[in-house]
């Protein structure tokens, strides 16, 4: 369906989320070893508590997006292990339907700082607009929130480098992966912007997705470690696509969130690709020993066609 136009957090990531200004994949897996004078390999992933395996995963994304087509950005944020990574982590990219994590957050917290839960009206609309992905329903709750209250909850959730999408199309939101970071951050630990009700009710949604849509930051997790996801998939054009899955893991003692952003990649499947590439090389790196869950999903028939959050003639 066409959408039809209608402080803070911050300091919980404080520091958390590092700015990489090269491209990783312009760094070829064979490449020699670099001489004395060349600059060393940017470092993706930091950590004070275990240096040596966030040096480990910064090479694992590496050699994961080496070669690959397009524009891509992470950002990892693991609590337990104090690990953060970040490959271009503020550049913008169109939001497709991945803001929808976005505006459900928005209207929970309209409804906090009303003194009430979701009406039913509001929570049809959040279950179609999150396992289903309906345009729809993101498009009567951006309406009901409005500009005003939607910058709000971007100011309150620290989420600086979000703009919201011009002439009501959310859509076209310009969001990067850090700011994503700080969003599923949010969801995954008490704060004062979200109540630990309205937190999980997110979480149970986005546990939820239909099968076609659980692909991309899960793909390759241990067994046993709970999911939370949303993805969005626009070509621009009917070409220059714009694939991105934001997703958190928590169960088994875990509590780590990944987001990837891609752009201008051939195809969805391809972008689609690269997001499990990395998901997996993260997911790997992060629990050595663990059984994983096969990597790579299994194209389905509403691949390489449009989420629909934005109209193909924008």
């Amino acid at each position: 369906m066409r959408p039809r136009p209608v402080r803070t957090a911050g300091s919980l990531l404080a520091g958390a989320v590092l700015t990489a200004s090269a491209t990783i994949g312009a760094v070829p897996a064979h490449a020699a070893a670099p001489s004395a004078t060349a600059a060393a390999a940017p470092k993706h992933c930091v950590s004070k508590a275990d240096p040596k395996q966030a040096q480990r995963i910064s090479d694992a994304i590496r050699s994961a997006l080496s070669g690959r087509s397009g524009t891509e950005s992470v950002a990892v944020l693991d609590r337990k292990r104090g690990i953060s990574c970040s490959v271009g982590g503020t550049r913008q990219y169109d939001s497709a339907s991945v803001v929808k994590a976005t505006i459900l957050a928005a209207t929970l917290r309209r409804a906090i700082e009303k003194g009430r839960g979701l009406t039913s009206n509001e929570k049809s609309l959040a279950h179609k607009m999150i396992t289903r992905s309906d345009n729809g329903a993101a498009s009567s709750l951006w309406r009901s929130l409005g500009r005003t209250r939607m910058q709000k909850f971007l100011n309150m959730a620290g989420m600086k480098s979000t703009k919201l999408g011009p002439d009501g199309y959310w859509g076209l939101t310009q969001i990067t992966a850090g700011d994503q970071i700080k969003l599923l951050s949010l969801l995954t630990k008490g704060n004062k912007v979200l109540t630990d009700r309205a937190r999980n009710y997110q979480l149970t949604l986005m546990n939820s997705v239909v099968s076609s849509q659980r692909w991309g930051t899960p793909a390759g997790r241990p067994t046993g470690v709970k999911w939370h996801v949303k993805n969005g998939w626009l070509p621009r054009h009917g070409k220059h696509w714009r694939v991105h899955s934001i997703g958190a893991f928590t169960g088994r003692g875990e509590d780590y969130m990944i987001v990837v952003l891609t752009r201008d990649t051939p195809s969805m499947g391809y972008a689609v690709t690269t997001i499990e590439r990395v998901a997996s090389a993260v997911h790997r790196n992060l629990n050595p020993g663990l059984r994983s869950q096969s990597f790579q999903s299994t194209p389905n028939p509403t691949w390489e066609t449009s989420d629909g959050s934005v109209p193909p003639n924008v």
